[in-house]
């Protein structure tokens, strides 16, 4: 349960990050390696399941809609895959989409929409509607634009116990300052660490 005052729906992040607060690797913005070993453990799993049962919106980044679109689909249907893998894809599915992009003219996946305006502006928007959480998929950008403005109301942060080196980072300098508190702590089998803080 969220402490913040703004009214309506909880605006919710989950974004991984290694020990050195890198959010990809030094390849770029799509080099995921370092990160995306840790995904497959049962702690991880859980928290995908705790997190995206209370969902009823996604917020992506247009690279992560677009990766997540030439992903997923397929999985829902993979009878070979892992069952809670399949429910996450039926999940991505079947979602509230809103994607935000200035290059992208179609949004092709099921229940997509590109936002009109920015972040803020939607974020603030759906609060007044109705549904569960409105979830932050992965997008360190959306996220820091709603850090910066005071809309974000509980981050999930899985620290992975790598060093990373180089890469783009959550936390950059200019973001107003905040204060949080730890709800939920486990430890991953891999020795990831998933956090859930509240603002406060």
């Amino acid at each position: 349960m969220t402490s913040r005052a703004n009214a309506g729906r909880t605006v919710v992040a989950q974004i991984s990050m290694t020990l050195d607060g890198r959010v990809s690797g030094p390849g770029g913005p799509y080099d995921m390696q370092v990160i995306a070993g840790h995904a497959t453990t049962d702690a991880a799993h859980q928290r995908g399941a705790d997190v995206l049962g209370t969902a009823t919106t996604a917020l992506m980044g247009r690279g992560n809609y677009e990766g997540f679109y030439g992903y997923w689909p397929p999985v829902a249907q993979d009878e070979r895959a892992d069952p809670r893998d399949r429910n996450i894809a039926r999940w991505l599915d079947e979602v509230e989409k809103v994607v935000f992009s200035t290059t992208m003219t179609d949004a092709p996946w099921a229940n997509s929409r590109i936002a009109d305006g920015g972040p803020v502006e939607e974020v603030r928007r759906l609060r007044g509607t109705d549904g569960g959480d409105i979830l932050v998929v992965n997008s360190s950008s959306l996220i820091r634009q709603l850090l910066g403005a005071g809309e974000l109301d509980r981050i999930h942060i899985d620290l992975v116990p790598e060093v990373a080196g180089s890469g783009a980072t959550l936390f950059e300098a200019g973001l107003p300052s905040s204060t949080w508190t730890l709800t939920k702590s486990v430890i991953a089998d891999d020795g990831t660490v998933l956090l859930t803080y509240d603002r406060t």
